[in-house]
């Protein structure tokens, strides 16, 4: 009776310490953790996040890009941080996609974090070489399995999120095209302008200036719903990869343990943040929209990317580098 009486005053204080941590919360800067460099989507759209959360939460917030080991060494850093709602880091596909392809990792993307809700996103662009003799996503695949094994797609390099995202695109699709992996976005998109592959899925920013300019041709998007920045453009599953989806996203996250007052009172000044026109003013030069959800609706996302991407992993045979 004694050990049971020790362990209810324990969740007893527990349940007392943490309603007393939110009553103060925020009391000083909150750190939001970009497992990224400067200068790139993630740390970008994080930093008008958190400068636009920042008024309502009473406190400055305070970006600290902590890059390294696809996004890992930043996850891992909030993973281990005080569950006291100063520590939160910026998820996005590569998170899934890490989490679809380890079988060992030095957190447990399910049951470390506490997930406050998503920021944005951002539709894939299936750009091509100008020259190959294609107008639209049918028309490619007729290409493709006439010439099994003849057309290379490039990626930012084996597991990343445009490598999974062309496997999904291959399988559904049913053909046989060839992966080439690279060390980033940039040579892979040079490479193709070059004429050395002929198809690559990327982001808007990173391709839309390219398909302006003539030096890339735009299929299709990989978003569930068409985009407001290329309306024009069909998505894969209209243009006949009926159910594909393939996008980037961003959202934010903290230590499993936070007390759930403070996640919900992060989650309502998230959503109010994503209602300013400013913001989304912002986030259209990352081709990038506005994108809320609740907590709970955010959990379920996380957990159901990485559920399909495991099996995009497994049923392709992809390993991480």
């Amino acid at each position: 009776m004694k050990l049971v009486a020790r362990g209810l005053s324990a969740l007893l204080f527990a349940a007392v310490l943490g309603a007393a941590q939110a009553q103060t919360w925020p009391a000083k800067p909150i750190r939001f953790v970009v497992p990224y460099p400067p200068g790139g989507s993630n740390d970008i759209l994080t930093r008008i996040v958190g400068q636009t959360m920042s008024p309502g939460l009473g406190q400055p917030v305070v970006i600290d890009n902590r890059g390294g080991a696809g996004g890992m060494i930043g996850a891992d850093n909030v993973a281990k941080s005080p569950a006291d709602g100063y520590s939160i880091v910026n998820v996005q596909a590569s998170f899934t996609a890490n989490a679809a392809l380890r079988t060992k990792m030095a957190y447990d993307p399910l049951r470390d974090f506490a997930y406050i809700g998503m920021m944005a996103r951002g539709p894939l662009l299936m750009v091509v070489h100008p020259s190959l003799p294609v107008q639209s996503v049918q028309e490619f695949i007729a290409l493709a399995k006439a010439k099994p094994g003849q057309i290379n797609y490039g990626s930012t390099g084996t597991g990343g999120h445009n490598h999974l995202a062309t496997e999904l695109f291959r399988r559904m699709a049913g053909i046989n095209i060839v992966h080439v992996p690279y060390k980033g976005v940039a040579p892979a998109l040079t490479d193709l302008m070059g004429g050395h592959t002929q198809l690559v899925m990327t982001s808007l920013p990173s391709g839309m200036t390219q398909v302006q300019a003539g030096r890339l041709k735009a299929l299709a998007v990989g978003s569930e719903k068409r985009t407001s920045f290329m309306p024009k453009l069909p998505t894969i599953s209209e243009a006949g990869v009926r159910g594909y989806v393939a996008e980037f996203w961003w959202g934010l996250a903290a230590p499993a343990k936070t007390p759930v007052t403070i996640i919900d009172r992060l989650s309502a000044e998230l959503a109010k943040a994503l209602q300013s026109p400013d913001l989304k003013q912002r986030f259209a030069g990352e081709g990038a929209e506005p994108s809320a959800m609740s907590r709970d609706e955010f959990t379920k996302f996380v957990t159901n990317e990485i559920t399909r991407w495991r099996k995009v992993a497994q049923d392709t045979g992809i390993k991480a580098d």
